[in-house]
């Protein structure tokens, strides 16, 4: 663990690679304070910019943003009773009530504190358990880490918001997409329809910023209140929230650990910790402290383990190149295009990149504290922005940071045509993440589902003669044994229904 950090320092120690956290960390507070944005949109306007960066200051810049982002929905959650993003919104149940009783700086202060707490912890986690899992990995073959492909496709789309088949179907969409471009065996191009421009496959920035920027904005141009403006209590700098803070000490670390727990469970997500969290902690409180009706203790459950959650998610992407969420799922993204490969061969040929990466993270979390207490004040002034300025901010950000990667008027006509696809997915209700998870997961579970029958001598055998490849097979039957059961099995009304029609 220490030879992580001590490997990675000098080059993360550097003055863009700290400019670019504190920059990070500000930005995602931004985008995590309006209503509708968040981590995710964050990671993705500025993925164009990290592509020009090099590695460690461009994932300290991405990273920051995740941090910063996790926090700053509850701050808008607070004071709007609208949460910035759907990690904030168990922060709701106790942030709001208290900001109420006058007590919105207390409010705020503790979940930014409860935030750089939680996510310190998870960092800690994430610094001592990444390189174990990674050196088990070690004894990954190709049979193994297209089991492990298959695996991180299926969980992905079991925990979706919508249905697990959905999920399925969207996951697929990504692997489908994932095969345009040149067939690395055999120098063949597929599905270019004598496109030059597809010939590399489109680039998953565009993708990125189509699908999930584009249809957003989409969303938001569609629900109108442009030109909105919230009244926003008076916001002063205040850092009493770390006298508060002591009181739940016991609160913030659990949450924290249970924030990290299912954080690292790819796809469960940090609005499922969140509300885990809070169940956890308001059953162990006493009547008296009134939870649901202004209680510190709520909101310091919720923020500790949003930002656990962040540390968490980042475990099974380094150890094992598995997304433990959308956002993460982007990193990796990153990281690939960077020219670095997530899982073993990252530990094993590139710690010093990898220990740049957690410091990036601790380093995140702690300017998370300073700059989340110190700026509280401007943050309450941009939630009056409306709408009318905001969209074509958004909008103009993504349009240039597309057309940035490769000066290419081809890849602006990708993000939109994304953008469309990804506005009318989301009508169906159809997740989106398992979309970049199967873009991303494709050419590993192709190339070495391929690598693997080149040297098998019984065809598709290898995959459970080989311990750890069929034990993970195995987990992906019963897997889809309860997709299954979910799908056929009656729904509650259903059942109601049919129960009536017997009488």
């Amino acid at each position: 663990m220490f030879q992580l950090l001590s490997e990675g320092a000098p080059l993360y120690f550097t003055f863009a690679s700290l400019a670019l956290t504190v920059v990070g960390v500000v930005a995602g507070l931004l985008i995590g304070v309006l209503p509708g944005l968040g981590p995710l949109m964050g990671i993705v306007l500025m993925l164009p910019v990290a592509f020009h960066l090099p590695p460690i200051p461009a994932m300290a810049m991405l990273i920051a943003i995740q941090v910063g982002g996790s926090a700053g929905g509850s701050i808008s959650a607070i004071l709007l009773r609208i949460p910035g993003t759907p990690l904030a919104a168990a922060t709701l149940f106790d942030g709001y009530p208290l900001a109420q009783k006058g007590r919105s700086q207390d409010a705020i202060g503790l979940s930014i504190t409860a935030s750089s707490i939680g996510g310190l912890i998870g960092g800690l986690v994430l610094v001592m358990f990444s390189p174990i899992l990674a050196a088990f990995a070690l004894n990954f073959a190709p049979p193994e880490y297209a089991a492990m492909a298959i695996l991180g496709l299926l969980t992905i789309a079991i925990v979706s918001e919508s249905s697990a088949i959905k999920g399925l179907i969207a996951g697929g969409f990504g692997l489908i997409l994932a095969t345009i471009g040149t067939d690395e065996f055999t120098n063949a191009y597929r599905f270019t329809f004598g496109n030059f421009n597809l010939t590399s496959g489109p680039h998953i920035v565009a993708i990125v910023v189509g699908l999930f920027a584009l249809s957003e904005l989409f969303f938001q141009i569609e629900s109108g209140d442009f030109l909105k403006r919230p009244e926003i209590q008076k916001l002063v700098i205040s850092f009493r929230a770390l006298r508060l803070i002591a009181k739940h000490k016991v609160n913030v670390v659990r949450s924290a650990l249970i924030g990290t727990f299912l954080g690292a469970i790819p796809g469960a997500g940090g609005d499922v910790s969140a509300f885990v969290s809070y169940a956890a902690a308001k059953r162990l409180s006493k009547p008296e402290e009134g939870y649901g009706e202004g209680a510190e203790g709520g909101v310091v459950a919720t923020e500790a383990a949003n930002n656990g959650c962040c540390g968490g998610a980042l475990i099974p992407t380094l150890s094992l190149g598995i997304p433990g969420d959308a956002s993460t799922a982007v990193l990796l993204g990153a990281l690939f295009l960077l020219g670095f490969f997530p899982g073993p061969e990252l530990f094993r040929y590139n710690p010093d990149i990898a220990g740049g990466i957690f410091l990036a993270y601790l380093c995140g979390n702690t300017v998370l504290f300073v700059a989340g207490i110190v700026l509280v004040p401007f943050f309450g002034a941009v939630l009056k922005v409306s709408k009318a300025w905001l969209l074509p901010a958004v909008l103009l950000l993504s349009m240039m940071g597309t057309y940035s990667l490769q000066n290419s008027i081809f890849d602006l006509w990708v993000m939109f045509f994304f953008g469309v696809a990804g506005y009318l997915l989301r009508k169906g209700n159809y997740p989106l993440a398992p979309i970049i998870i199967g873009i991303i997961l494709g050419p590993v579970l192709e190339n070495n589902l391929r690598r693997s029958l080149l040297i098998s001598r019984d065809g598709l055998m290898i995959f459970v003669e080989r311990p750890i490849s069929a034990t993970i097979l195995i987990i992906v039957t019963l897997m889809l044994c309860y997709i299954v059961y979910v799908t056929i099995r009656p729904s509650p009304k259903t059942a109601v229904a049919a129960d009536k029609g017997c009488l």
